[in-house]
């Protein structure tokens, strides 16, 4: 009997690693409503010292959410191979930087005008490939129902977030046609396009607000 237990002991604790990996690996559902709750509740804390200083809320957003982005391979989606293959390995980690600050300036100034009229995540959906989706709907303060979709992708056995559609807009899309746009005013100089990406990610926000009105 005390061989057994003994043998049951260390079975149990060879396994330990596994159920922490496991534990530390979400689904992408379950990374999608984590993430959404984290932030959402860092918001209502914090909210008017965020819209006194929007650069603290960014920062925020970076804390929350930028672990869950790949921002490696969005940034290379963005330039495309066309433009990606002939950058060097600094260019695309300052792209990768100004990606983010990017993405959570465009995101960011949006949640700042949310009052918490209600945001729901969807059922969980097939996630046994590598590439999956997350559905999610907001209600806007005139009652509209805003579908956003995220894309998922899993990377060294984790889901990261590749690309968001918000009410039928391709933010992926949206970047890559701006991103193709800059290059060509910027007489194809990589280094000017990359360092005026802030610049570039507030023409596409325009663009977007041009489409629909932004949810409120």
């Amino acid at each position: 009997m005390i061989s057994t237990l003994r043998r049951g002991l260390l079975v149990l604790l060879a396994a330990l690693p596994l159920v922490a990996n496991a534990v530390a690996a979400p689904t992408a559902h379950d990374l999608v409503q984590d993430t959404t709750n984290r932030m959402l509740a860092d918001l209502a804390a914090n909210k008017e010292k965020y819209k006194q200083d929007p650069n603290d809320f960014y920062a925020a957003l970076n804390s929350i959410v930028g672990p869950v982005v790949d921002a490696e391979g969005i940034s290379k989606s963005i330039m495309t191979v066309k433009y990606s293959r002939k950058a060097t390995p600094a260019q695309m980690q300052t792209f990768q930087e100004n990606f983010k600050k990017g993405l959570f300036q465009f995101y960011g100034n949006a949640l700042l005008e949310y009052n918490n009229q209600g945001i729901t995540v969807d059922a969980p959906k097939d996630e046994s490939g590598d590439r999956t989706s997350v559905g999610m709907t907001v209600k806007g303060n005139n009652g509209a129902i805003y579908p956003v979709s995220y894309t998922l992708e899993k990377i060294n056995g984790e889901w990261k977030l590749r690309n968001v559609i918000i009410n039928g807009i391709n933010i992926g899309k949206l970047f890559r046609d701006q991103f193709a746009d800059a290059m060509q005013r910027n007489g194809n100089d990589l280094d000017k396009t990359i360092n005026g990406w802030a610049g570039e990610v507030a023409k596409a926000k325009q663009s977007a607000d041009a489409e629909q009105k932004p949810a409120q």
